[in-house]
Formats: C-alpha cells, structure tokens, sequence
C-alpha cells in the first residue's frame, strides 16, 4: 500500500471512531436507577400487564388458550425467557432496555414494548 492509502484508511477509521465512542460511553435512553421505565404487556392487542423494570429479578407468566409465554425482569430491562410456540421466534428478541423496544409472539398475540423515560413525549420531527 502506497501512504496515501495508509493515511486515507486512518483518517476514515478516526471520523468513524469519533461518532461511535461516544455512543459507548453514554447512557441516555438506557434504563437503570431513575429511569421509571414500564413494559407494557399486551395480549390480542388488550393491555394485559404494566410491569416496572428494576434490577431485582422477577418473572411473569402470561398464561392464554394459545400457550404460555414467560418474562424475566431483570437489571432494568426484560427478556422472553420461555415460551410453547412452535417457532420459539420471541426467545430470540434478547433483553430489551430501551424505550420503542419490543418483543413479540405471533402465535400467542403478545408484544411486550418498553415506555417511559424522560425523551418518551419528545417530538420527533415537524411536517409540514
């Protein structure tokens, strides 16, 4: 490689470390100790539970004539931790901690979607 490649190269890899560790370092929109983020727990589209995150661990059964779907609460954000579907598609959601994050069970009609937080009622964009 010639060194204007060299130099080409290190100059793209420092503008794009620059817009990305900061995004490491900062914890806005996470949730954690006075964060007061809920998930909403829906089955058929019928709030079924509002569930607080906090860091003890907790599990929630949602039991339907489809099948059954547990929930695992835990260090401020939650998971899908079982499920009866066929598919087991929403074991593969992961742990979700941020707001407008979802978990969802098709066969058994559930979406788990986190709210609150303080940038929640935020106007996203003006159009005219």
């Amino acid at each position: 490689m010639k060194r204007a490649d060299v130099l080409l190269v290190s100059i793209v890899l420092i503008a794009a470390l620059a817009f990305l560790v900061p995004r490491w370092f900062s914890n806005e929109g996470k949730g954690g100790p006075g964060k007061d983020l809920v998930a909403n727990i829906t089955v058929d589209g019928k709030l079924y539970k509002t569930v607080k995150l906090t860091k003890e661990e907790q599990t929630i059964d949602v039991r339907t004539e489809r099948g059954y779907n547990i929930l695992k609460v835990h260090d401020y954000g939650i998971e899908m931790y079982d499920a009866d579907c066929p598919d087991k598609v929403c074991l593969d959601f992961g742990f979700i901690t941020r707001p407008k994050q979802s978990i969802v069970c098709l066969p058994h009609r559930v979406l788990v979607e986190i709210a609150g937080g303080s940038g929640e009622d935020d106007v996203d964009a003006y159009v005219q």
